[in-house]
């Protein structure tokens, strides 16, 4: 059987509702069982300018957008004018006739000029609702889906706001059905139903899988979608969630609760990250494990906001002046977004160091299907060395033996690992400040001169990385191993 492969794309301005259109149409196809992409291109702006969003959905694994729209739905005639040529032989463009003039069309694209003031009873907010119908209609796709779909989104505000954009979406469908030329293929169904996630979200769902309880953030384009999931289920999950002022009391904060003990997490883009680095460099001194993602788009200072780009890797190695020790990764999709995170915060804990992953605009906004059984939520979690008032972090019983005067927080040991305890635990008492220290966390910056201690203090963290190198997954080869 050939692979049935198709595109939607819908445009228009900002705050017309396209994501949520979009968002609409992707959960209908993935629960259908197709896999998909989706990627919205939008402006700096709230209002106004222009926005596209592209899905391109398949019975088959879907790896890029492609370079073609078989659905096209212009929600206005910018929309109309700017993108009509991404139309081939066989394609339609599903616009209000009294809003959009089409142009010049290739050959063999059938243009649907659908009523919309009439089929939507006047509601210009519903017009997006009637297209999605057309849309369905000419897939050959049952209009029950969108029907479910709405009842969803519209729960909240109440059974009259339902049952009308219900009707909207069947005038649209049933239209289409009376007036145009379906298409000769059908939208198959796959294996079994599938979900959608965003690059963001399943950031967030793997922070929460891996026992993180604080989340800090400064709202910054393209990472929010990651404190908007967190805030969002903050409370089912127990996670304590803070907008702070700006990136640098948002690394101070997640130091803090990681220097408690708690698993902390943030997220930002790379003028963010700027701002964090030399706290980033304090977790690195004190031995605390953090993690922070750089959600990257295009740089430097504001740079581009709303276009991806993958530029900051010397920045995360940099971060913070002088060599120490951090684990940089640098996920491929979401789904690897989601697997990492944990997998990150295990190796942050086991060597007491700072964590940073990189994503980018693409895969953090971009929706992809993917197989809830793949959303592992019961995961391995390593607290490493981490000394606990009633245990340690791994659920065992307390070392013995140590004291006030005896416990040695920075010990210099083979691996370079050294006891972690948290501030409260009787007789563990130590001293975590950005200056180097010596073993029990004494200050040596007032020494006259102690390069001795400095030298061990370097060389000891510097061994953790050793023991890191051997934990870590080897990167999975794609293509020639004597590529050019």
């Amino acid at each position: 059987m050939n692979k049935i492969d198709f595109a939607v794309g819908i445009g228009g301005e900002n705050g017309q509702g396209i994501a949520s259109t979009g968002n609409i149409l992707a959960l209908i196809l993935a629960r259908r069982g197709l896999h998909l992409n989706a990627y919205n291109a939008y402006q700096s702006i709230i209002r106004g300018g222009h926005t596209f969003l592209t899905i391109r959905a398949s019975d088959g694994p879907v790896r890029n957008m492609g370079d073609k729209i078989d659905v096209f739905i212009p929600l206005n005639q910018d929309t109309m004018d700017r993108h009509l040529h991404l139309l081939k032989s066989g394609a339609c463009a599903i616009y209000d006739k009294d809003k959009v003039t089409p142009g010049k069309a290739a050959d063999g694209v059938q243009l649907c000029a659908m009523p919309m003031k009439e089929l939507t009873k006047g509601n210009k907010l519903a017009v997006n609702t009637a297209a999605l119908g057309a849309t369905l209609q000419l897939l050959g796709i049952e209009s029950e889906p969108l029907e479910t779909v709405i009842a969803r989104q519209f729960k909240k505000k109440g059974d009259a706001v339902i049952a009308e954009n219900v009707a909207i979406a069947r005038a649209g469908y049933d239209y289409a059905a009376q007036n145009f030329t379906a298409f000769s293929w059908k939208a198959p169904h796959g294996h079994k139903p599938l979900g959608i996630i965003t690059g963001n979200q399943a950031i967030a769902m793997g922070g929460a899988a891996a026992g993180v309880k604080f989340y800090a953030a400064y709202p910054m384009s393209p990472s929010t979608g990651v404190l908007m999931w967190m805030a969002a289920h903050a409370r089912d999950l127990g996670i304590m969630v803070r907008q702070v002022e700006d990136e640098i009391g948002v690394m101070n904060m997640v130091i803090g609760a990681a220097h408690t003990g708690c698993r902390a997490l943030c997220a930002t883009s790379g003028g963010g990250f700027a701002l964090m680095t030399e706290a980033v460099g304090m977790a690195g001194m004190i031995e605390t494990p953090i993690v922070c993602v750089d959600v990257q788009r295009a740089g430097p200072a504001t740079g581009v906001p709303t276009k991806t780009e993958q530029g900051d890797l010397w920045q995360v190695l940099g971060a913070g002046q002088g060599d120490y020790p951090r684990i940089v990764v640098a996920p491929t999709n979401q789904l690897d977004l989601f697997h990492t995170i944990p997998e990150l915060f295990n190796l942050c804990d086991k060597y007491q160091c700072p964590g940073l992953v990189l994503s980018d605009l693409l895969i953090s906004e971009g929706t992809t299907s993917i197989d809830p059984d793949d959303l592992d939520f019961q995961v391995k979690i390593d607290r490493g060395e981490l000394i606990l008032p009633n245990g340690n972090g791994n659920g065992a019983n307390l070392a013995s033996g140590y004291n006030d005067k005896a416990y040695l927080r920075y010990k210099d040991t083979p691996s370079g690992i050294s006891p972690r305890a948290v501030p409260g635990v009787p007789g563990y008492i130590f001293t975590a400040a950005t200056d180097e220290h010596d073993e029990d966390g004494t200050l040596i910056s007032d020494e006259f001169t102690n390069p001795q201690k400095r030298r061990m203090m370097v060389e000891k963290r510097a061994r953790k990385m050793q023991g890191a190198i051997n934990d870590i997954t080897p990167p999975k080869l794609v293509g020639p191993e004597q590529a050019d």
